[in-house]
């Protein structure tokens, strides 16, 4: 008998927020490189007030996901983010269709429609969405990229040392006059674009990983995944 399925600590945590629906859940916390079996999962959950059932659904759903990968990130910050959900079936063509009618909807972008053989994408600038076979069926990933932010990181970053070079160079030789102060207010205003861009990143992420969540669970119900199945997909992360 193959050893229990045990959970790790990213997908302990989207379980939990999916089974939660709406009920507060408290936070725990796993030791380093630690899981948890689906038993233990619903004996916390129950702890929690949630009923077991949900916390199966939710874990059925999670586990319909490929593996988290690691966000695109420019100077430590992550500029990405991706989604990837296993379908229960093929999508027809009219199920493909509303799909890419879904995509330009909730990200108000036209893009383009792409068939290479059973791979069909739609694309607009850093934002993909690919349906791809696999050895159990099929695939839905989902990505994105913060180009602006990106741009803005890394240009404000160059702006910042490329003024603070000029300003140390004129300080040492003509002391700091009208023209090295400007240079200093510049170099200040490139990291004050540096600041902007990474205030703004998390509500983006959180924002983008909401409708992907939400373009995937009608993604698989769509692939004809029974109803039951969907709620632990629903409410988005």
């Amino acid at each position: 008998m193959s050893p229990e399925r045990q959970y790790n600590e990213q997908e302990v945590a989207a379980i939990f927020k999916h089974a939660a629906a709406g009920q507060e859940s408290a936070q725990r916390q796993l030791p380093q490189g630690g899981g948890l079996t689906l038993a233990e999962l619903e004996q916390i959950g129950k702890e929690a007030g949630i009923t077991p059932e949900y916390i199966a659904r939710a874990a059925a759903a999670v586990a319909r996901t490929g593996p988290v990968m690691p966000p695109t990130t420019y100077l430590g910050f992550p500029v990405s983010v991706a989604r990837t959900v296993d379908l229960p079936g093929p999508l027809s063509d009219e199920a493909w269709d509303r799909l890419v009618a879904d995509l330009r909807e909730t990200f108000q972008a036209t893009g383009e429609v792409r068939h290479d053989g059973s791979l069909r994408q739609w694309r607009n600038g850093n934002l993909h969405a690919l349906i791809e076979p696999t050895d159990s069926g099929h695939r839905l990933r989902l990505r994105t990229l913060n180009g602006n932010a990106r741009s803005a990181l890394v240009g404000g970053l160059a702006f910042f040392a490329m003024n603070l070079a000029f300003m140390l160079v004129a300080a040492a030789s003509a002391g700091m006059d009208p023209g090295t102060w400007l240079l200093a207010l510049l170099s200040a205003m490139g990291l004050g674009s540096m600041g902007v861009a990474a205030y703004r990143l998390p509500r983006w992420r959180a924002e983008r990983a909401r409708q992907m969540e939400a373009i995937a669970a009608r993604a698989v119900e769509r692939a004809g995944a029974p109803p039951a199945a969907l709620l632990g997909m629903e409410g988005g992360s």
